[in-house]
């Protein structure tokens, strides 16, 4: 095991692949994980992250967090091509498997820990030990599977119902849904919050037998990588601050728009943006 930095007192815990994404312009750093971790940092959050990579490419803005890494023979190494029918998801290499023996003691308690499998990499009991945190999931990686070619399919998730009901929010993408209304309502009758967000329509929201609608500014696209995760880390932090997932949704849905007027990494909203977003849904 390896530890970048030492180990200190941390607000929002994230666990999950850093991947290495493959694009025409070369190797970069992608995966929920690095999204995340760097839109928490931005909220003002002390960070920690448990993963497993290869460090095939240096971790660029993720190298002054705090991380706890089983160093694996390769990253969890995607390949995304958008067509006009959708998105093309190819899956070359998966990195090791991360349970509960990973987390450093200190970091159980951290006010936010954050769930977010890219690859069946994630182990579900998890959950159970993370009782003094608000935990959030993003289940994308438990809702696919991969054939021998690498081809990304959906999958069914069999333990749906015990990770929604041990945790206190869940983020998920009607996409990895593929759409199914039904999924969604079953979903969503386990889970204290889900919020289901739909690109450029914003996001479903169901709590407390209520489900309302968010819709985003318009804004010029960009590039919609990593939106979803930039949501989500926002929608966990203002929950947890304030408790009200309806401004929750409106504060993340914001920041989400931010986000795609830009490429890649670029996308984390600023201090200045996220500023002008609390006072706006204030």
């Amino acid at each position: 095991m390896y530890r970048q930095m030492g180990i200190e007192s941390i607000d929002y815990l994230m666990i999950g692949h850093i991947t290495l994404d493959k694009t025409p312009g070369g190797p970069r750093l992608g995966g929920t994980t690095t999204f995340s971790s760097l839109m928490a940092r931005a909220l003002g959050l002390r960070v920690g992250i448990v993963t497993s990579w290869g460090m095939e490419i240096p971790l660029g803005s993720l190298a002054d967090i705090p991380i706890i890494n089983l160093p694996a023979e390769h990253s969890t190494t995607f390949e995304n091509i958008t067509t006009s029918e959708g998105r093309i998801q190819t899956l070359f290499h998966v990195a090791n498997t991360i349970d509960l023996n990973l987390i450093p003691e200190e970091w159980l308690n951290a006010s936010i820990v954050h769930i977010g499998p890219i690859a069946q990499e994630v182990e579900p009991t998890i959950v159970r030990h993370l009782s003094n945190s608000l935990v959030g999931v993003t289940p994308q990686g438990w809702l696919r599977t991969w054939t021998d070619d690498g081809a990304v399919v959906p999958t069914e998730w069999p333990e749906s119902a015990f990770v929604l009901s041990n945790v206190g929010a869940a983020v998920i993408s009607v996409e990895d849904l593929d759409f199914d209304e039904s999924r969604i309502e079953d979903m969503a009758s386990s889970c204290r919050v889900l919020a289901v967000t739909e690109n450029s329509e914003g996001v479903r929201l169901f709590w407390n037998g209520d489900v309302r609608r968010f819709r985003p500014p318009v804004v010029t696209e960009v590039d919609t990588t990593g939106a979803g995760d930039i949501f989500a880390t926002a929608f966990f932090f203002r929950l947890f601050t304030t408790r009200d997932p309806w401004e929750a949704a409106r504060f993340a849905t914001q920041l989400a728009a931010i986000s795609v007027t830009r490429s890649g990494l670029q996308g984390i909203p600023t201090t200045e943006e996220i500023q002008a977003c609390m006072a706006e849904v204030l």
